[in-house]
C-alpha cells in the first residue's frame, strides 16, 4: 500500500496533466468507483508490474554476467590444469634421462647438475609467470645435455635414451599446444573483465586478471636432437 501511494505521488509530480479519472469498466477498476485524489489504482498496478518486470530483468542480467565470468574463469583454470599435467610428465621423464646419460657421460657433471637444478626450480615454481621462467631455464639445460650427448656415439645409440628423447619431444609438443589453449582462455577472460559492463561485475565479485604463460622465443621450439651420424 505504501509503495502504491509513493508511486502515485511520484508519477503525479512527473505527469501532472495525466487524467485522474481512469475508472472505466474493463480497465481494472469497477464501474462507478469514486475518482481518486491521485492516479487510478489500475494505473498504479500497471506501473508496479512494469517495475517488477524491470527488476526481474536486472536480476537476470546480473546473474548472466556473473555466470559468464565464472565460466571463463573455470576455462582458464582447466587450461592451466592441462599444462600442469604435461609439465609433470616432463619432470618424470628427466630423472630417467639423466640416469641413462650418467652411464655413458658421468664426467659431464656440470651439465647434469644444471639439468637437476633447473628441474627442481621448475617443480617448485608457482604461478604462470614463475613457471614460464623456470621452464625456460629447464629447456636450455636440456638442450645443453643433448648437445653433450653428440660426443658419445654409444649414448646416441642407446635404445632407452632414444625412447626417452622421443617421449620428451612429444611432451614438449603437448606443452606448447596446452600453453596456446591456456593463453587463449586468459585473453578471453581478461578482455571480459576489462570491458564494460564486465569490469563493474569483476570489481563487485572480485574477478582479477590472470597471467599469461609465455616462454622465450628460443625455448618455444621442441627439444629436438638429431642422432644421425
Amino acid at each position: 500500500m505504501l509503495i502504491s501511494v509513493f508511486i502515485s505521488v511520484f508519477i503525479s509530480v512527473l505527469f501532472p496533466h495525466v487524467p485522474l479519472c481512469w475508472n472505466r469498466p474493463g480497465f481494472g477498476v469497477a464501474a462507478g468507483s469514486p475518482p481518486s485524489a491521485t492516479l487510478s489504482e489500475a494505473f498504479v498496478e500497471i506501473v508496479l508490474i512494469v517495475i517488477l518486470v524491470l527488476i526481474v530483468l536486472l536480476v537476470l542480467f546480473v546473474v548472466g554476467q556473473y555466470n559468464g565470468l565464472v565460466k571463463l574463469r573455470n576455462r582458464v583454470e582447466n587450461a592451466w590444469a592441462q599444462i600442469d599435467v604435461q609439465l609433470k610428465r616432463r619432470y618424470d621423464l628427466i630423472p630417467n634421462l639423466l640416469e641413462t646419460v650418467k652411464g655413458y657421460a658421468s664426467h659431464e657433471k656440470e651439465t647434469l647438475e644444471s639439468v637437476i637444478q633447473a628441474r627442481n626450480m621448475a617443480v617448485s615454481a608457482t604461478g604462470p609467470a614463475a613457471q614460464a621462467q623456470s621452464e625456460n631455464m629447464l629447456t636450455g639445460a636440456l638442450k645443453s645435455l643433448f648437445a653433450v650427448s653428440e660426443a658419445y656415439p654409444d649414448l646416441k645409440a642407446n635404445q632407452n635414451f632414444l625412447e626417452l628423447q622421443e617421449e620428451l619431444t612429444g611432451t614438449e609438443g603437448r606443452i606448447a599446444f596446452a600453453r596456446q589453449a591456456y593463453n587463449d582462455s586468459v585473453l578471453k577472460y581478461n578482455t571480459k573483465i576489462q570491458q564494460f559492463p564486465g569490469v563493474i561485475f569483476a570489481g563487485l565479485f572480485n574477478f582479477t586478471e590472470r597471467e599469461y604463460f609465455e616462454t622465450d622465443g628460443d625455448s618455444r621450439e621442441n627439444v629436438q636432437v638429431s642422432f644421425d651420424n
